[in-house]
């Protein structure tokens, strides 16, 4: 039961965590473009529309690439979670060698766990995914309101 608790909590976390990340870049990169702007330059506004875009491809490359990271790191952890169990099926297997029930409920419990983490993983990545196309959207229409 235990392992089940910490499984979800690990992917509620790793959830969090992704999100956060590319929220947390995608500000920093929009918030930095805003201050980094060459604003002595404003009776030729081609050069801040250049700038506007060059901040926005930026924007969303950073943001593919984190999101890139967050997925490996998903992948990494549903790959620990899934030898966690398998080690702990080992070990009940190597204590009760006459197939005892305690065998196959642990054997059961492993095989539930591994399915769990793969599911988990799938559904924060396309949550991690979803927050990715977001963001390039976002930087799609801004970049559309700055060039019309």
């Amino acid at each position: 039961m235990k392992l089940n608790y910490f499984t979800k909590r690990l992917a509620i976390l790793g959830r969090l965590m992704a999100a956060t990340m590319l929220c947390v870049s995608a500000m920093a990169f929009v918030w930095s473009g805003a201050f980094f702007s060459n604003t002595a330059a404003m009776a030729s506004p081609a050069v801040n529309l250049i700038a506007a875009a060059d901040v926005g491809d930026g924007v969303k490359e950073k943001a593919s690439k984190d999101s890139g990271r967050a997925k490996n790191f998903i992948r990494d952890t549903e790959e620990k979670v899934k030898e966690t169990a398998k080690t702990n099926a080992a070990k009940v297997d190597r204590a009760s060698e006459d197939g005892s029930v305690v065998e196959r409920k642990a054997k059961k419990d492993a095989a539930r766990i591994e399915k769990r983490a793969e599911e988990d993983s799938a559904r924060t990545q396309k949550a991690v995914d979803n927050t990715k196309n977001a963001v390039e959207r976002t930087v799609d229409s801004i970049k559309g309101v700055f060039s019309n």
